[in-house]
């Protein structure tokens, strides 16, 4: 998969980060370009990124719980259904009350924006997250 080779390269949370980037630009496309191919560019940006981001958060549960990873990534499902449920009806308020869905981009794509940042924060502060980047690295380096 491609996000692994990345994670390979730059380490699992530097994957993470440069996906949550580029989702961010698949998700504010239509705010930004509100045409055709503009929409199509975001789905493939956004549907790449989501999937790329769920297999390399899962990785790394397993790999920070090799014993028992089924309940944080039961937790984080949770939690992520939790959000998909949300969303929706927050940005279809937002895009009632202000007649486009031009906010519920650009808050959607600020959240995930913030999340790699933190992300980021997190990578340079936290041996955990430096040693899971390592780890990744590592597998890369053998054959």
């Amino acid at each position: 998969m491609l996000w692994d080779l990345i994670a390979r390269r730059i380490g699992y949370l530097g994957a993470l980060i440069v996906a949550m980037l580029v989702q961010v630009v698949g998700i504010v496309l239509p705010a930004i370009s509100p045409t055709l191919p503009g929409v199509l560019i975001s789905a493939v940006l956004y549907g790449g990124t989501f999937l790329g981001c769920v297999s390399l958060v899962l990785t790394m549960a397993g790999r920070l719980y090799p014993a028992s990873p089924a309940r944080l990534m039961g937790q984080m499902t949770l939690a992520y259904g939790a959000a998909q449920i949300v969303a929706p009806a927050l940005t279809g308020m937002l895009a009632e009350a202000s007649g486009h869905y031009y906010v519920g981009l650009w808050l959607a794509g600020g959240f995930v924006g913030a999340g790699a940042l933190l992300l980021a924060w997190l990578r340079r502060v936290d041996q955990t997250a430096q040693r899971l980047d390592a780890e990744a690295k590592a597998s890369y380096a053998t054959p």
